[in-house]
């Protein structure tokens, strides 16, 4: 079994894929949108077969609040092979003005790692 893809909701769909498309080099599909629904979607290819679906409904509420620590899922770590493919992504991230919620460090399980946040404040860690 492997996962398929994981989808997030999203205030700004362009925004997010041009993010995604931008840093980790994911392959857009086709923009889909349900009129009924008021749904958009695209799911964003990785280059070994993962995938993120991100999702926009109008109805759909924006989360309040800056406490990172809840229930349910957190982060999505996307492995960018070396320690200094971390180092030099999360100082490009950096300096395009967007968040670095953990500097590059060894954590305690030996994940080599630095945690950004995409444009509407999702987790991802950078790992090898």
């Amino acid at each position: 079994m492997k996962i398929e893809h994981i989808a997030i909701w999203v205030t700004d769909l362009e925004e997010m894929r041009s993010f995604y498309e931008t840093y980790f080099n994911v392959v857009s599909g086709e923009k889909y949108y349900n009129p009924t629904k008021n749904f958009s979607s695209y799911f964003l290819s990785f280059t070994n077969g993962a995938r993120l679906e991100i999702m926009h409904k109008t109805s759909i509420k924006k989360a309040t609040g800056t406490e990172v620590i809840h229930t349910g899922f957190i982060h999505i770590a996307i492995s960018i092979g070396t320690k200094q493919n971390v180092d030099l992504l999360t100082e490009r991230i950096r300096k395009d003005g967007y968040t670095i919620a953990g500097e590059p460090r060894t954590t305690g399980d030996g994940y080599y790692e630095s945690v950004i946040l995409d444009p509407e404040g999702n987790q991802i860690e950078l790992t090898i």
